[in-house]
């Protein structure tokens, strides 16, 4: 039972991980950027920016991520929405593939999940009990008679 709850677990969430992604990990398109250290605009302090151009236009987001230490110049891919170049994040695992807040909620989710299966399995009820007490395993023959 543990067995089948981790499978299902492990089954959920790389489902969950393939499908939620913004952008779209299969319509999106991936393009090289460069990080440059730009003001953001509502704090006023330099930030890594991941600047990428298409078409004509350059476009800027924000590459801050913990676990993340960016330099100047350093290149990168940036997964985009084709329809909307603007919305666009760092295509890396962490950032992108996962967060922190996606991570923490699958291992609680997983915990619960294997504490239900030991709920259920560790407390059987008295029939069941009795039942299981007075099964005896028929002997099965090898071959068949005929």
């Amino acid at each position: 039972m543990y067995k089948g709850i981790f499978i299902l677990y492990l089954v959920c969430f790389g489902c969950y991980l393939l499908f939620t992604r913004q952008p779209d990990y299969f319509d999106g398109e991936k393009i090289p950027a460069t990080i440059h250290w730009l003001k953001d605009s509502a704090s006023g302090i330099n930030i890594p920016k991941a600047v990428y151009k298409e078409g004509n236009i350059t476009y800027a987001i924000d590459a801050r991520y913990p676990l993340r230490e960016w330099k100047e110049g350093d290149t990168l891919t940036v997964i985009y929405e084709i329809a909307k170049p603007s919305h666009a994040a760092v295509y890396r695992f962490w950032g992108y593939g996962i967060t922190w807040g996606e991570l923490l909620t699958s291992i609680v989710l997983c915990v619960a999940l294997f504490q239900v299966a030991v709920a259920i399995t560790s407390n059987p009820t008295p029939e069941s009990l009795v039942e299981q007490l007075d099964y005896k395993e028929e002997k099965k023959r090898r071959y068949k008679e005929e």
